[in-house]
């Protein structure tokens, strides 16, 4: 029970700080852009893939194609940070150390 509670005081944490994030894509279509954006996806399934099914083999370029995906996704679009207000901080760290604990240990220490 404790995990289920610290893998949901987690989400709840990456909430309260997601939701001051804001992703957008560009206002202007080139056949370049298209190809960043495929090529991110690709790459990331590709990523994905390897450090799932092939670990032994192929495990480090999975991080590699991680890495290279993430960088083609802020490549290919913005990001837009707001202002964050401090209560909304500390509740979301609060929560995520809380989380951590719980998801780790089984019991909160303060």
């Amino acid at each position: 029970m404790s995990t289920i509670l610290g893998l949901g005081l987690i989400i709840v944490s990456v909430y309260f700080l997601g939701q001051n994030i804001i992703f957008t894509t560009h206002l202007y279509s080139s056949w370049l852009q298209k190809t960043s954006a495929t090529a991110s996806v690709l790459a990331l399934l590709a990523g994905v893939g390897s450090l799932t099914f092939w670990r032994r083999e192929l495990g480090n370029f999975g991080w590699f194609f991680i890495a290279i995906g993430i960088i083609l996704v802020f490549l290919n679009s913005a990001v837009i940070l707001q202002p964050t207000s401090l209560w909304t901080f500390v509740v979301a760290m609060l929560a995520f150390a809380s989380g951590y604990q719980l998801l780790t240990s089984g019991r909160i220490r303060f």
